[in-house]
């Protein structure tokens, strides 16, 4: 692809695995410069580094508990001292707990929310001096915002809640920056194994047109093109890439 992405600089959350790995791949393959940030899995984050690297890319490691508002604080003040400003703001990191509803415990329930509603806005909020003009950031929910899901609710609930944060973030930052969604349906990742693991056999045949789960990169190819300039006249949609999910 030509996405138009080369000699920009991205900063990826969750981008010691999964799709935000993924994500930082494609960028650099792009010509993208990218901060790979993390929260635990240093050996994952050192993995994408070097990919990143391998693409004769320059990376950077990031480190931070997005959802601890003070870790942000300082990790985004160390990058304004180290690459100065942001092309691309990916929100990726997030996390999934297995259970169903009426065993959600409250502490449970706020530690999900928590990573994957509270940590994108801690994250956005503290980058926006750091964003460029004409600026792209792209957060990343899930097909269960949409549907619900009985059997990890609190997920469910914090992506609905990032999506209508999006369209927020878009009002607030526009003209200058452009803020979109992208929404997978079920993947083969780390933590997307653990929710297939919990559905019948059968669940991709009978309910997605495509009888498949997505991988990564499909889902890395179209944060890419949602964050490019050939869609600079899209902000605050919510694009769905769930194998025809809603369709059955």
């Amino acid at each position: 692809m030509n996405l138009e992405l080369s000699g920009k600089i991205a900063l990826i959350t969750g981008a010691s695995s999964g799709i935000g790995a993924a994500s930082a791949r494609i960028f650099a393959e792009e010509g993208t410069d990218v901060i790979v940030s993390y929260g635990q899995n240093v050996e994952g984050a050192n993995r994408t580094l070097e990919a990143v690297k391998n693409h004769g890319r320059r990376a950077w490691l990031c480190q931070m508990d997005n959802g601890n508002p003070e870790s942000v604080s300082r990790a985004i003040a160390g990058l304004r001292r180290d690459v100065g400003g942001l092309d691309v703001l990916i929100l990726c990191a997030g996390q999934n707990i297995i259970n169903p509803l009426p065993q959600i415990t409250p502490d449970e329930w706020n530690a999900v929310i928590n990573v994957n509603l509270n940590g994108p806005f801690y994250v956005l909020q503290a980058c926006i001096p750091l964003l460029r003009d004409g600026a792209s950031v792209v957060t990343v929910a899930s097909v269960a915002a949409q549907t619900g899901a009985p059997q990890h609710a609190h997920y469910a609930a914090a992506k609905a809640g990032l999506v209508n944060l999006t369209k927020s973030a878009a009002r607030a930052l526009a003209p200058r920056v452009r803020v979109n969604c992208v929404a997978p349906g079920l993947t083969i990742t780390p933590m997307g194994q653990d929710a297939i693991k919990a559905l019948a056999p059968d669940y991709a045949q009978k309910k997605l047109l495509l009888q498949r789960y997505a991988t990564s990169e499909e889902i890395a190819r179209c944060i890419a093109f949602v964050a490019s300039p050939l869609t600079g006249f899209m902000t605050g949609a919510t694009i769905d890439i769930n194998g025809g999910r809603e369709l059955r």
